[in-house]
Order: C-alpha cells, then structure tokens, then sequence
C-alpha cells in the first residue's frame, strides 16, 4: 500500500513538472503566457484539492481513487502542454 507521503509527492512531482513545463513553453514563445498561465493556475488548484483528498483519505480504496485521478489529470495536462507548443 502506497503511504501518503509517497502519494502526496507524486503529486507535488508533477505539478511541479506542469509549472516548468510552462515557464518553458513562456520563455520560448510569448504568445503562449496566457494559455500557460492558466494552466499554472489549474496545476495549482489541482494540487490543492489533490492534497486535501490524500489529507481526508483512509484505507487502500481511497488512494487507489486518488491514483486514477492522478492518472487521468496528467493526460490532462500532456494533451494541454501539447497544445502550448
């Protein structure tokens, strides 16, 4: 069973991944600051609702719910940082 540090730093990984993603996709094209700001700002509130549902979690089933959460916001994110491109 996976711990909720572990979880909660997978979490953190990849947001913090979105967010340099970003910046990286504002340095090399400055039409793309709007569209990559607002996703540093999804990125953020994901985080935050992430880690209060890891926080609320009790057993093996919740964080088997979180992981596919996680799961399906990161394809989320890949398909959003494609578009930045």
């Amino acid at each position: 069973m996976a711990s909720k540090k572990s979880i909660k730093k997978d979490v953190n990984n990849m947001v913090y991944d979105v967010v340099d993603e970003c910046f990286m996709a504002m340095m090399m094209n400055d039409k793309n600051t709007d569209a990559a700001e607002k996703l540093i700002d999804e990125a953020a509130e994901f985080q935050d609702s992430m880690l209060e549902k890891i926080n609320r979690a009790n057993g093996k089933a919740d964080y088997k719910g979180i992981r596919a959460e996680m799961e399906k916001a990161a394809i989320s994110f890949v398909t959003k940082l494609n578009a930045l491109a």
